[in-house]
């Protein structure tokens, strides 16, 4: 029978019939064949490249753990949800929403504009009419 009990670094396994200590490791143990690929990399300029550096790195050790079989339930999940349809959809409607308010932005520029023209337009009759020029601004 075994009673286990920690420390602060690894839990330590009592053997009770044999009163042998034994120390287990519970990470992936890295094999001495195995490097660790490292690629220096020059850090971003602004705060958004940076960000994006960071995600590049992430995305490409959840890959590479996901290749080897030693990514978390967190991780697995993660990407599951993003290839669901449902996720798919609400990056459609994302898009879509983006599509919409540049649309409306557009559009109040160019009411912006026409209203100038309606202006440019009215001072000019006023002048041909023999009214002057009364500028409204």
């Amino acid at each position: 029978m075994r009673k286990v009990t920690t420390t602060k670094d690894k839990p330590i396994i009592k053997c009770i019939t044999c009163l042998r200590k034994e120390t287990i490791s519970m990470g992936r143990v890295r094999s001495q064949g195995e490097a660790i690929e490292t690629v220096k990399r020059r850090p971003g300029l602004t705060p958004e490249s940076r960000e994006n550096q960071v995600i590049s790195i992430a995305m490409d050790l959840a890959e590479k753990m996901m290749a080897n079989g030693t990514a978390s339930s967190q991780v697995i999940t993660h990407f599951l949800k993003q290839g669901s349809p449902k996720a798919k959809k609400e990056m459609e409607i994302l898009e879509k929403q983006s599509q919409l308010i540049d649309a409306k932005i557009e559009s109040i520029r160019s009411l912006q504009g026409m209203d100038t023209m309606y202006k440019e337009a009215l001072n000019a009759m006023r002048s041909y009419s023999g009214g002057g020029d009364t500028s409204e601004d």
